[in-house]
């Protein structure tokens, strides 16, 4: 299921036409690397690593959308930041690359 978000989020990306082609190479990168993060989450903590891609998926669909509702891409920006609350100590590489891709996201005109 984590594989399958994962991979989604990959599509959207690739099939977007509102992202740059060097944004888009940019977040693709940071995906592979979130990628690994999310996966190795998932060996100790099953469900919040499904909530992490989960919540990911969700907020590369709000970003890249053609028609922009900024506030359901606020709410999905609040849930993937939620879903990698407390893993600060534990996982802080995840945290730093939610972060990102958050910035990322939010820099597509949102």
């Amino acid at each position: 299921m984590i594989e399958n978000h994962l991979d989604k989020i990959e599509e959207k990306l690739k099939q977007s036409n509102t992202i740059k082609e060097n944004d888009k190479a940019e977040l693709l990168n940071l995906l592979k690397t979130l990628r690994t993060e999310i996966v190795g989450l998932s060996r100790t903590h099953r469900e919040q690593a499904e909530s992490v891609a989960g919540f990911a998926e969700l907020s590369a669909h709000e970003a890249t959308r053609s028609e922009k509702s900024p506030e359901l891409f606020d709410l999905s920006i609040e849930g993937l930041t939620s879903s990698v609350r407390g893993f600060e100590v534990s996982h802080p590489r995840l945290v730093e690359l939610i972060n990102t891709f958050c910035t990322m996201l939010a820099k597509l005109g949102i």
